[in-house]
């Protein structure tokens, strides 16, 4: 089993909360929970939910937009498996994945200190480089075929990535894109000064979580770096909101 708590066909993962233990049920539901299988999702007893407010969201809005008409399509939310956002988008008609990207890499990066505090000795320097760690990662993790998924929610991960780690990560998730399948993702143009999270709320509108970070920002990306990290895909819109974050989709 993964570090990502792989169950069943859609993945489940704790609220992202850093320090968290999942203590975790599964329930199966599918277009509006007739408990007839298709997607099993994992919640996990939590503490009250930090601190929301809301966001318009126009680039949901075009995102949905994209994906109107799928009927039975997949998607892959980069995020922890909120009900609201599962729910959204099984009434809808998708088969919903969600995988914490952030919290995998966390729960990656301690156990490759852990076994080296139990060898008694440092990893090879080839083994511990960005490129290997990422490599490593990518290999043991989010392990879904080729053209998997119509659409991806990928929110503001990279930002929390180092530029390495970045690089590989889209490169990975693009293959998992099927021709013509739509990402959304987001990029602040500053340096944050909170850590958040995101669920859908309705169409053009999402729950914005501020929470204790699992990670601090690694990089502020110019247009022409997002540009760089997305060079298999075309650019569909850009959207810009005064709370300082770029909403971009791109298009495979």
């Amino acid at each position: 089993m993964g570090l990502l708590n792989k169950l069943g066909i859609a993945i489940g993962s704790s609220t992202g909360l850093a320090g968290t233990r999942p203590l975790p049920y599964s329930r199966e539901a599918r277009n509006g929970g007739n408990g007839n299988g298709g997607l099993r999702s994992v919640t996990a007893n939590r503490a009250p939910d930090p601190q929301e407010t809301t966001r318009i969201s126009n680039g949901l809005k075009e995102f949905l937009w994209n994906i109107e008409g799928l009927g039975r399509g997949t998607l892959l939310d980069l995020g922890p498996a909120w009900q609201t956002t599962l729910s959204f988008f099984i009434e809808r008609g998708f088969r919903v994945t969600s995988d914490d990207i952030l919290r995998g890499w966390f729960e990656f990066q301690r156990e490759q200190a852990k076994r080296s505090v139990e060898l008694l000795k440092e990893p090879d320097f080839e083994e511990r480089t960005p490129e290997a760690l990422a490599k490593k990662f990518l290999n043991e993790n989010l392990q879904y075929g080729t053209s998997s998924f119509d659409a991806l929610l990928l929110w503001d991960v990279l930002d929390y990535l180092d530029p390495t780690m970045a690089k590989h990560t889209v490169a990975h998730l693009t293959e998992m894109l099927r021709p013509g399948g739509v990402v959304l993702a987001m990029f602040h143009s500053k340096k944050p000064e909170g850590f958040q999270r995101y669920r859908v709320a309705d169409t053009n509108t999402l729950q914005v979580l501020t929470t204790k970070p699992i990670f601090a920002a690694q990089k502020v990306y110019q247009n022409r770096e997002i540009q760089g990290l997305f060079g298999n895909c075309r650019t569909i819109k850009t959207f810009i909101g005064r709370d300082q974050l770029r909403e971009t989709l791109f298009f495979k």
